[in-house]
């Protein structure tokens, strides 16, 4: 039978190595970010991104599946952002009052997930084909996650017409007001301006959703 400090010095020690774990990621993510603003996303190889981390291809493939995935950090969070803002809505708040309710919040914080990365990151994305198209697949699944979220606030089917055509049109908005703030930012913009720049745009177009999408999700 183990002892109480046997079990205890094994629990510290699972503990040890995922912190080392994380920091071994980290190191990892912050070389690679370090090479793709210096010399491009397409231009930089694992193997320079190993060399910079001093650690093994098959390290850098084994915590990043993708090269993409060293360049974006946050696509969990992207994805489920929409989806997660419906499936937290107050009592009564419709699915659209909750999702302008969080962009008005994420605007404030400039936060990276609505499209505040800052002008190095945005070029970096900008000037790559291969991020530009996997930020729209990014998009799509967002749309995807956030019609099953609509879908189980009104008790219907994922592929009702009525939820596709919602999740359609919220995420056509969501999409075009991060683009506009990515074109912001690379127009040199500051942080402040961009976010005074975007808000009345957002109401305009979140209004334009109301007499078609803005009672669901409000029952």
């Amino acid at each position: 039978m183990s002892s109480q400090h046997d079990s205890t010095s094994s629990r510290s020690a699972g503990g040890l190595r995922e912190v080392k774990k994380q920091e071994t990621r980290q190191h990892i993510s912050d070389q690679a970010t370090r090479l793709f603003l210096r010399q491009g996303f397409d231009a930089t190889t694992i193997a320079e991104i190993a060399d910079a981390a001093r650690v093994s291809k098959k390290t850098v493939t084994n915590y990043f599946a993708r090269k993409e995935d060293l360049a974006l950090d946050h696509q969990d969070a992207f994805v489920a952002s929409l989806a997660s803002s419906v499936a937290a809505r107050r009592p009564g708040e419709s699915a659209l009052g909750a999702l302008r309710r969080a962009f008005t919040e994420a605007l404030a914080a400039h936060d990276p997930v609505s499209g505040f990365t800052g002008p190095e990151f945005a070029r970096m994305v900008a000037d790559s084909p291969t991020l530009t198209t996997c930020v729209r697949g990014l998009h799509d699944r967002r749309e995807e996650a956030l019609a099953e979220a609509l879908a189980a606030a009104e008790n219907v089917p994922a592929d009702d017409i009525v939820i596709r055509t919602a999740a359609g049109l919220l995420g056509a908005v969501h999409r075009l007001l991060f683009q506009r703030i990515q074109q912001l930012t690379l127009a040199g913009l500051p942080a402040e301006e961009i976010e005074a720049t975007v808000a009345p745009e957002a109401t305009r177009a979140f209004d334009l959703l109301e007499p078609s999408v803005g009672t669901l999700g409000a029952a």
